[in-house]
């Protein structure tokens, strides 16, 4: 959730929150949460910057929720520098960090303060913003007055007792753990170069418009002199953080690296221990050994998985849970007694929790950690069901961990896949250089997903599940398996690998018991819990439940994998940079060219969000190049918004090829100007190369107007089906303005509601006024489509009947 909401709402007229971030305000031993947001005020000549720091109650969502601690004049002397961003080694030999993600350090003349925030690349573009605030050197820019400042009352709390963070924190932080296994503590990879300088991530993320409007009834705070304030002195440490850091030259030579990849690596064996357990929102009542260390060697690696953490009202809400750190600390101590852990990074959505751990000798040896979350649930988005992933580098090795808890009940096998994809095709993680667009999960040399895939036994009837079960006749209930059949078909999962299923299945169970449910519902067990892996070099050792784990109503589950990682040859690796360098120097004075598959593009019969694809391939010559659809003069954006090319930028090497797509989706931002014919399927894409030319790409196409996009009172005036009327006619109609009672004209008579609102509703009423969590359940796309048809042509009466009601909200904002 976007907290700089919440931070808008105390602001004056004419003052507007850029970005806010939740972190920890470490002062001495004491650990306090708090709210920082960059605040930007507008004058006639330029604008002036500070950073407030607001006290506040959970999750901050309207201005009530936080109160004014202090501010800090963004002047010439302020800077915000990352700082222990490394590993530090205590005497005794201790991984330690301060106790939080990313530590910064934030000083002026007369104050100097350390915040833990949580690593990520929301923390970057926070980072990064306040460096583009910092006012420069110029001296022909006016020192910054901070007159505006006066009219904000901070209010300081009384003084408190140092203790540890506690349950409320925000996820990721803590004081730092010591002594769990053979030992844990907190580990941060945050840094993003050996300076520990961020980059640029305008590429993965977007601006914040200027125009966001405050509320009328905002706080007031009185007028007060607590503002902070400093004497100007010459210091621009901060702007560093915004120098980007690779350049098209560093780019090819990495590039290049990785092609030469086997001439200076070779493969070495790591263990894994990988574990998912859907604990069905219950605290921990049982040490976590038997899962996690018992009968086997201690893990190099540990992935831990949970489900259902929580199934609280907070914790969906305000992403709170005090059974975040109770289960991290259950993990921490049962993590193997024979090796010491740092703790990589902690991810959650709501009830879906990710750890991710590893031995205190391969610390070093991390890098490029990035974590993002994908909810798949309530209306398609909310976190009670979706995904959390975490990737990193593992010497030369890209990995990436996904925790996914997918959609229940036997039937809605097809909702599950669907979940697999959306995760698939929103997960998306921000790369080091800015340059090189986002990273997804199947762009990764190993994947391990792991969870509650929910997917279940059909065509058997409860009793003969539970006969093949006392049979331990696995093989035969397996050929009955939702997800094998449908990873047969292809229909999810593709290339993924999955070991023997030898362990009976891990749902349904009474709670505290190895009995099945013996409720009122009934439900048949199942293998819900799955660990599925992709990649080259992976040998799966064991996977299996372990019935001694009786907290909740699923089992855990593990399994252990060796793992070929790339390591580096130092010595062949610096001879493989210089034959690289070399060769880059005799390319360095050349003028790049490509040549390009297609540049004409014609789109047919686009229909209101059904997604339209069509490919093109650049070909690169004989000079590396960098290219990107660039912004046409006076325009926002390189394409119109219902269009997107994938990837938009890159760069090749020399007689290398790669594959654009352009994507063109249709949504209710986009429909109502192409129903009206004020925009058409007409664009013009320039392909810009780096110190090379220009390529001009022509799309065109044609749109079926739709009754979703069109205003509510234009339905009204519409008899017939919007596909039987004129183009110009619904034009006409489109841009008609609201009619009233007090106008002295009107066409016709118009209908009291649209007749596709009436259709739906009274087709809902027919059919499906007895369905289970009708308006929660998004539904399946192709359904969407089918009915969109109906509605657009009239033909009501070919519908099926309805599982969801994602249509059902989609005709509800026409």
């Amino acid at each position: 959730m976007d907290q700089s909401v919440a931070i808008q709402e105390t602001l004056a007229e004419g003052e507007y929150c850029i970005i806010a971030v939740q972190g920890v305000l470490c002062e001495g031993e004491s650990r306090q949460s708090r709210l920082l947001g960059l605040v930007r005020h507008r004058r006639k000549r330029g604008q002036e910057h500070a950073l407030f720091m607001y006290m506040h109650r959970r999750m901050a969502i309207t201005g009530d929720d936080v109160s004014l601690d202090q501010i800090v004049p963004v002047s010439r002397d302020f800077t915000l520098e990352e700082g222990a961003t490394g590993l530090g080694v205590s005497p005794e030999g201790e991984l330690y960090i301060l106790g939080s993600d990313v530590t910064v350090r934030l000083d002026t003349e007369e104050l100097s303060l350390v915040f833990q925030l949580p690593f990520g690349s929301h923390t970057r573009m926070f980072l990064q913003e306040v460096a583009r605030a910092c006012p420069g050197f110029d001296p022909a820019t006016p020192d910054p007055e901070f007159l505006w400042l006066s009219q904000y009352r901070c209010t300081r709390p009384e003084p408190e007792q140092p203790t540890p963070l506690g349950w409320n924190s925000p996820p990721g932080t803590g004081p730092p753990c010591a002594g769990i296994g053979g030992g844990v503590s907190d580990f941060d990879d945050s840094r993003s170069d050996k300076t520990g300088l961020l980059v640029d991530p305008s590429s993965c993320g977007q601006d914040t418009p200027d125009n966001l409007l405050t509320r009328q009834n905002k706080s007031k705070y009185e007028i007060t002199d607590m503002v902070r304030s400093s004497t100007i002195t010459v210091s621009d440490k901060a702007h560093i953080l915004s120098m980007q850091k690779f350049g098209l030259r560093d780019t090819i030579v990495k590039s290049r690296l990785v092609q030469k990849e086997e001439d200076y690596t070779y493969i070495q064996n790591f263990r894994f221990f990988v574990g998912t357990y859907n604990v069905n929102g219950q605290s921990p009542k049982e040490g976590l050994r038997p899962w996690l260390s018992h009968g086997i060697p201690a893990p190099d690696v540990y992935c831990v998985g949970f489900q259902e953490l929580d199934l609280s009202k907070e914790a969906f809400f305000f992403h709170d849970t005090p059974k975040e750190e109770e289960w991290f600390k259950a993990v921490s101590e049962g993590l193997h007694p024979d090796a010491k852990y740092a703790k990589v990074k902690l991810i959650r959505l709501v009830g879906i929790m990710l750890l991710l751990y590893v031995r205190h000798e391969h610390a070093a040896h991390i890098s490029e950690v990035e974590a993002e979350t994908v909810g798949t649930g309530i209306m398609g988005r909310m976190g009670n069901k979706g995904g959390v992933a975490i990737r990193f580098q593992f010497h030369n090795t890209s990995i990436c961990v996904v925790n996914s808890h997918l959609a229940a009940h036997t039937e809605e096998y097809e909702r599950r896949n669907q979940d697999y994809k959306d995760i698939c095709s929103r997960m998306q993680f921000c790369q080091i250089d800015p340059g090189l667009p986002p990273l997804t999960i199947s762009k990764h040399d190993v994947i391990l997903w792991l969870g509650d895939l929910n997917y279940r036994i059909e065509e058997l009837d409860v009793e003969t599940v539970k006969n093949l079960i006392e049979e331990e006749d696995f093989q035969t209930l397996y050929a009955y398996d939702q997800l094998k059949t449908q990873m047969a078909t292809k229909a999810v999962f593709e290339g993924f690998i999955e070991g023997e299923l030898t362990f009976q299945p891990t749902y349904k169970y009474d709670t505290g018991s190895d009995d099945w449910d013996t409720s009122e519902k009934c439900r048949a067990p199942a293998w819900c819990d799955r660990v599925l892996w992709k990649g080259k070099n992976i040998t799966q050792l064991s996977y299996q439940s372990h019935m001694a784990l009786k907290t909740s109503d699923h089992k855990p589950v593990s399994s252990v994998f060796d793992i070929g990682v790339k390591m580096v040859n130092e010595e062949r690796y610096r001879k493989t940079l210089e034959i690289v360098h070399s060769l880059d120097k005799m390319e360095n004075a050349n003028i790049p060219s490509v040549s390009l598959s297609k540049r004409e593009f014609c789109f047919q019969n686009v229909k209101y969000m059904q997604l339209q694809v069509q490919s093109f391939t650049i070909q690169n010559g004989q000079v590396p190049c960098q290219f990107e659809f660039i912004n046409k003069p006076d325009e926002k954006s390189y394409c119109k918004q219902w269009l997107n090319a994938n990837p938009s930028r890159g760069f090749l090497l020399p007689d290398s090829a790669i594959e654009i797509e352009l994507e063109l989706f249709v949504n209710k931002t986009t429909a109502t100007k192409l129903n009206s014919g004020e925009d058409k399927i007409e664009d013009i894409l320039v392909l810009h190369l780096d110190r090379g030319e220009d390529y001009f790409l022509s799309v065109s196409g044609n749109y079926l107007p739709s009754c979703f996009g069109s205003p509510i009172h234009t339905l009204c005036y519409m008899r017939e089906p919007i596909l039987d009327l004129p183009l110009e006619t619904i034009r006409e109609l489109t841009l008609m303005p609201l009619q009233t009672e007090d106008d002295g004209v009107q066409l016709e008579n118009p209908l009291g509601i649209p007749k596709e609102l009436w259709m739906m509703v009274d087709y809902l009423y027919q059919n499906a006024v007895q369905q289970e969590d009708l308006f929660q359940q998004p539904g399946l796309r192709s359904e969407f489509e089918h009915i969109r048809d109906c509605l657009d042509t009239g033909m009501i009466e070919t519908l099926c009947i309805l599982r969801h009601s994602f249509c059902i909200e989609k005709t509800l904002q026409l």
